[in-house]
């Protein structure tokens, strides 16, 4: 295999960058999973990045981003699939390009992935997707390699930080070698644990430029069928040569059980089993099955211990071993090094673990709930005030399902709120009126094609999209409805109201979020418009990408009965005094917290908050 910096791989030039991510070759930087990545990404030469934000994947365009625009061009894109998609026409055009998702954003790229798999690649094109174990910031639990084995595309899974930085190095070089996209699997603890990594220079391959061939290119069903059985052969070619790469590692211990393990499982089982035989494997699709077959004759025991799906026990099993896997370790949730440790304690390899003593403390309980000031909270009373039926979207917002706002019935996936909509009309069941919420950067993620068919199927529902002017749910990043790019610069914004006029939508109305009255008269009138109507609820989020604090609120004792109307807000800000004032329990303002957003004085029926300028 080519190196990247060899005769087959000349560079064009290394340019050192001006940021502490691109200090002098050989230094040794503590760098997350996600830094690391984007760094390798660098170092590779890659010319094209592109990716829509997503935890735990958000930082890696973040950081590609913080490397010159001269090295790399680095783009927010509207999703997944026209990210990919970006990449996809820079490999076509012959240099080295990157795409980064969560794992639920490969389903979106899927469609892309799955005719460029036949196709390959002419500049190297390496996916990281970062998968979510136990669920932190996601709608499912999925595991990447399950796809990645129906896409038949390779599959590598570094353990540390700075095999997140080679191992996207090395990627490169085998989507090169073997005419394939590459797809490097984190998981949430990778991409935000911080390790040191030892960086090196950046080297760029001499671009190939476009590359003429029709039946590569274009597929079409003579093109692929002529294309299918390559990919199969190219399947068996990587296999064999995994068998003999160094990306799988065989470390030697006794021999009365051995563990076959990958990505971040790997560190848990080196912490609670130093001395047990090992094969680390750096690549977990297509499996070295050669390499795995002397490893398991070589040991009494085999046990297998993989985050999520069981995809390499299965495989073993295929290859005639017993093996013991989901069996002891569990197939949903993270791993852990105490997880790690139960498994082999009820195989009977670790003895079990005395427990010390001391205090055991009980957490406290602290559901989750939007910011002091959010601009979506005014939305969701209102749509408790008309009883709506509510189909949700993904992002911030999505909070409004649980106490006290309490206004969401259904959440799917990015998206899927318009559309979900659609049906609730079309089945005829519900006499409420049918809401769909959704987000700014989700509408133009996936909400434009669901509108088009509500007008289209004439639809008798309102939409509400809730424009705070950033992507709050993963730290405030940009997008085409913002008029800014990754790199911070000008561009074109989307102008929704004749966007959304444009798809035929005749009702469409942009209101204050702030102003509640204006609010609920608004969306009183537009669930009374037969047909499609759209609310553009607008201001900006309080806290990305700049806090937005006005003068705190506070609260006239005297004044205050206890209603609980400003409690239903579920503002980290209120909270109850403790205190007596002739029966009534009273609200109290903290001012740190209170962003100044006048809701709470606006639903208070006595008078009782108000701003001290006021006085």
């Amino acid at each position: 295999m080519a190196k990247a910096g060899t005769a087959a791989f000349a560079p064009q030039g290394s340019k050192e960058g001006t940021n502490n991510n691109t200090d002098v070759a050989s230094d040794v930087k503590p760098l997350m999973g996600n830094e690391a990545i984007a760094r390798g990404v660098w170092e590779a030469g890659v010319r094209v990045a592109s990716a829509y934000p997503g935890t735990p994947s958000t930082e890696i365009l973040e950081n590609v981003a913080r490397f010159p625009e001269q090295d790399i061009k680095a783009e927010w894109a509207t999703n997944e699939k026209v990210a990919l998609d970006v990449a996809i026409g820079a490999s076509f055009a012959g240099v080295r390009a990157f795409v980064a998702m969560k794992h639920v954003g490969l389903n979106v790229a899927s469609d892309s992935l799955m005719s460029m798999t036949y196709i390959g690649v002419n500049g190297g094109l390496v996916l990281v997707v970062c998968d979510d174990p136990g669920i932190h910031s996601s709608q499912n639990e999925q595991d990447t390699r399950l796809l990645a084995r129906l896409a038949m595309v390779p599959v590598l899974e570094p353990s540390d930080a700075q095999e997140a930085l080679d191992f996207v190095k090395q990627g490169y070089d085998i989507s090169e070698q073997f005419d394939t996209p590459v797809i490097v699997r984190s998981t949430t603890r990778l991409s935000h644990t911080r390790s040191l990594v030892r960086v090196g220079e950046r080297v760029v391959p001499i671009s190939k430029g476009f590359v003429d061939n029709i039946t590569k290119n274009v597929m079409v069903p003579s093109h692929a069928r002529i294309r299918h059985p390559r990919l199969i052969e190219r399947e068996r070619d990587l296999a064999e040569f995994f068998n003999s790469s160094d990306l799988n590692r065989w470390e030697r211990g006794g021999t009365e059980y051995g563990i076959i393990t990958c990505g971040i499982s790997y560190s848990y089982v080196k912490e609670v089993a130093s001395d047990a035989s090992v094969l680390k494997l750096g690549a977990s699709y297509p499996l070295a099955e050669a390499l795995i077959t002397e490893f398991c004759e070589s040991v009494d025991r085999v046990l297998v211990i993989e985050e999520l799906e069981p995809v390499i026990e299965e495989t073993v099993r295929k290859l005639g071993f017993e093996v013991e896997g989901k069996s002891l370790f569990p197939r949903v949730g993270e791993f852990s090094p105490s997880v790690v440790r139960e498994g082999l304690v009820s195989a009977g390899l670790l003895p079990v673990a005395k427990s010390a003593p001391g205090l055991s403390p009980e957490p406290l309980a602290r559901p989750p709930v939007l910011c002091s000031g959010c601009p979506h909270t005014s939305s969701y009373m209102a749509l408790r005030a008309i009883n709506a039926r509510v189909a949700g979207d993904i992002g911030c917002y999505t909070l409004a399902a649980i106490e006290p706002l309490k206004a969401i019935d259904t959440c799917v996936a990015m998206g899927s709120s318009i559309g979900n909509a659609v049906g609730m009309y079309k089945a005829g069941t519900e006499n409420r009126p049918i809401v769909a919420t959704i987000g700014d950067s989700t509408f133009i993620h996936a909400g434009i094609p669901p509108l088009i068919d509500a007008v289209y199927s004439r639809a008798d529902i309102t939409v509400l999209l809730l424009d705070n002017h950033t992507t709050a749910m993963t730290g405030g990043q940009d997008h085409a409805g913002t008029g800014v790019n990754l790199r911070g610069k000008q561009t074109e914004r989307v102008d929704f109201e004749q966007l959304i006029h444009s798809l035929g939508v005749k009702w469409v109305r942009k209101v204050d979020s702030y102003n509640l009255g204006n609010l609920y008269k608004c969306l009183q009138d537009a669930v009374r418009h037969k047909g499609v109507s759209v609310i553009i609820s607008d201001r900006p989020c309080v806290l990305d990408p700049v806090k937005i604090k006005g003068t705190s609120f506070t609260v006239r004792a005297e004044s205050c009965v206890g209603c609980q109307s400003c409690m239903n807000l579920g503002c980290p800000a209120l909270s109850w005094s403790g205190e007596l004032y002739d029966g009534h329990n009273k609200v109290e303002i903290n001012q740190l917290e209170c962003m100044g957003c006048s809701l709470c004085a606006q639903v208070c029926p006595s008078d009782a908050i108000y701003l001290p300028t006021e006085e």
